[in-house]
């Protein structure tokens, strides 16, 4: 059974729970409406929804939507009331950009603080904090987490990794947040000493992950290790995280309102169905967004769980309906990739796409690493798992990029669409 902070909200009766989220977001359309012009422009016509059902009549909000109204335009409150600015971790052009008050700060924290005490941390324990830190949610949004759950933080950031085994093995931390590649990362440079390491939990996310790699990981530090989630856009990390049952993502459902969206049609899908996350804030103050299209694929349930915890739970995540690759007319997902070379005898979770076109015709070229590894083997699975050829490297050990500490980018796309 998993431990809750906030039990009288995280077991909330269904029925209650809904009839808190409908008031919470006819308060945020209201806030858009009175305080947000650009959306009150989208949204003023449409009657207050009576229901949740009602949601559905609202347009999407999209990324887009964000730079176009760059940096402040879709804030609800002015700058002077604003305690913390973050933006989006791209590198390329204007980065999106979201605000918080004091009050919305406190709500992520308590988010965070569910998502690591339902991981099995506990008051008193020490997290090795390896998100980044700056402009990026991640390594502040765990760190007033890890404060609010009465945990200390050593405020690491990423990369440097030889500097960050030292201080793993000198302060001793029971807990280390940081993407699942990192992990990896350090199991690799601790060697045969990584399972005698003080690490219990492992809080890993920013970037998508399969559950055989879940298994290597745990394998190889011997922790638990579970499935943070979050965007910039809603709050940051926070948002869902897996308790130590490992049996899907559980949202926090008084603060954020899920659907799932056919990607083509944008129609709401059944529970069970994968689709786009889309996500509403209800108690958001300074950046509230509704219908905020997130790109991510994945499905949800509303069944409660055995440990009492009644507030929907979302899948892993199956892929990125914006990130996908289109080779020859065939959707290909890097996590499908993933997932295919794991089951192979000897691959490591190492690896990287490379697309290239001659003339009109695309081609799809895995590195990969491993042992004693059969490269016609390796072929074989991808093809049937994709759908089309591919050709295939094994490379030595430490070819393929690895992640430092941030997100670790697995496609090299030279087609220059």
């Amino acid at each position: 059974m998993s431990p809750m902070f906030q039990p009288e909200i995280e077991s909330m009766p269904r029925a209650q729970l809904e009839t808190l989220q409908l008031s919470r977001l006819q308060s945020t359309i209201a806030r858009l409406n009175d305080r947000v012009p650009a959306m009150a422009d989208r949204i003023a016509n449409l009657p207050a929804p009576g229901s949740l059902d009602e949601l559905a009549n609202f347009p999407f909000l999209r990324k887009s939507d964000l730079r176009d109204n760059y940096p402040f335009g879709l804030f609800a409150e002015p700058r002077n009331n604003l305690a913390r600015v973050h933006a989006s971790s791209g590198t390329t052009g204007k980065p999106t950009v979201v605000g918080y008050t004091d009050d919305d700060l406190s709500v992520w924290a308590d988010c965070v603080a569910r998502n690591l005490i339902g991981a099995g941390c506990e008051p008193g324990h020490m997290l090795h904090n390896a998100y980044g830190y700056g402009l990026f949610t991640g390594g502040l949004g765990l760190h007033q987490g890890a404060h609010r759950a009465a945990m200390s933080v050593v405020p690491v950031s990423g990369g440097n990794t030889e500097r960050q085994l030292m201080l793993i093995d000198d302060f001793a931390p029971e807990a280390i947040c940081c993407t699942p590649s990192f992990a990896l990362t350090l199991a690799e440079r601790l060697g045969d000493k990584a399972r005698d390491c003080s690490l219990k939990v492992g809080i890993l996310g920013a970037e998508p992950w399969t559950p055989a790699m879940r298994d290597e990981i745990e394998e190889r530090l011997g922790i638990t290790a579970v499935n943070i989630y979050g965007l910039s856009e809603v709050i940051g990390p926070g948002v869902s995280c897996e308790t130590q049952a490992k049996d899907g993502l559980v949202i926090a459902e008084d603060h954020f309102l899920p659907e799932i969206v056919d990607p083509e049609t944008g129609a709401v899908l059944a529970d069970g169905d994968v689709g786009v996350l889309v996500l509403t804030s209800l108690t958001k103050q300074a950046f509230p967004v509704l219908r905020y299209w997130t790109g991510d694929l994945c499905s949800l349930t509303r069944e409660p769980t055995p440990d009492g915890r009644t507030h929907a739970r979302m899948s892993a995540l199956v892929g990125r309906a914006d990130d996908m690759l289109v080779i020859r007319g065939v959707n290909v997902y890097p996590s499908q990739v993933e997932h295919t070379l794991l089951a192979v005898d000897g691959v490591t979770p190492h690896f990287q796409l490379v697309v290239t076109r001659a003339g009109t015709l695309d081609s799809l070229h895995v590195r990969v690493e491993g042992t004693n590894v059969d490269t016609d083997q390796v072929v074989g699975a991808l093809q049937s798992s994709l759908g089309i050829s591919v050709t295939v490297t094994v490379e030595p050990d430490g070819s393929v990029p690895r992640s430092e500490g941030g997100k670790l980018n697995r496609v090299d796309d030279q087609r220059n669409l």
